[in-house]
């Protein structure tokens, strides 16, 4: 997948303004107002430096330093395979990033998802808290036989047992293929997890990419996840809500 720039916009209580997202597959950068920022992930965007000073002024931060209290609207695309082939698709993303609290975090931090493709919409739920999860919805919503060809759907990506985060911690296992693959559990996971050849954000892709298969697919599963009865969780063991710590896990 090609580095081009994502256009988009950002809103606060000062008003809205154009930008455009750069990305490498792991890391984010954006220019707002004339200000440089950078971050793993939307939620942890943090200001290179400010010209002049005074940026506090300009921009509401977190108690970490990151960009909240605004909104960031944005367009990226997304090959989606169908058909027997590759279409280029367009995924519109919205996230609400809230205000900071006495605790820490944000009061809210909502995210929705719209895959344009084919001539159809297909969405996610309004107030998703996560990509892995967002995304897991617009697959399912997809014509049979279409996947995103995206690191979501990879079958040598997965996620620390602690979480998932807002977006960029899926930890990639391609220089690995053979050891991932053969892994049935999160001890396996863990012996396997320093040997990653680091993390990958959701919506990206590389030349590795290998659909996720139903079965055998590492320590998450398939994607999307199989749903299941409380009954047959308890038998299988799998996981269906998984939680999202707000920094990367290490």
């Amino acid at each position: 997948m090609t580095g081009e720039p994502w256009a988009g916009w950002y809103r606060d209580r000062a008003g809205s303004v154009a930008v455009g997202i750069t990305t490498d597959g792991q890391r984010l950068r954006t220019r707002i107002r004339g200000v440089d920022f950078e971050g793993d992930s939307f939620d942890a965007l943090e200001p290179v430096e400010w010209e002049g000073g005074g940026g506090s002024a300009i921009f509401a931060l977190s108690d970490g330093g990151s960009l909240c209290d605004c909104i960031l609207e944005w367009d990226t695309p997304i090959p989606v395979y169908a058909d027997g082939r590759v279409h280029r698709a367009t995924l519109s993303c919205l996230l609400t990033l809230g205000r900071p609290l006495p605790t820490g975090g944000l009061d809210r931090e909502h995210l929705a998802l719209t895959l344009h493709f084919d001539g159809a919409a297909y969405e996610s739920e309004r107030a998703e808290n996560d990509f892995e999860h967002a995304l897991t919805v617009i697959q399912r919503r997809l014509p049979e036989g279409a996947y995103m060809r995206a690191c979501i759907s990879c079958a040598f990506s997965d996620y620390h047992p602690a979480g998932s985060g807002l977006f960029g911690n899926l930890a990639c296992f391609r220089r690995i293929k053979d050891e991932y693959r053969a892994i049935e559990g999160e001890r396996e996971l863990l012996r396997l997890w320093d040997l990653r050849s680091g993390f990958v954000q959701e919506t990206w892709a590389c030349a590795d990419f290998e659909r996720r298969p139903a079965e055998g697919a590492g320590y998450r599963g398939p994607f999307p996840y199989v749903r299941a009865g409380a009954g047959e969780l308890a038998a299988s063991g799998e996981r269906t809500v998984r939680a999202a710590p707000s920094s990367a896990v290490g």
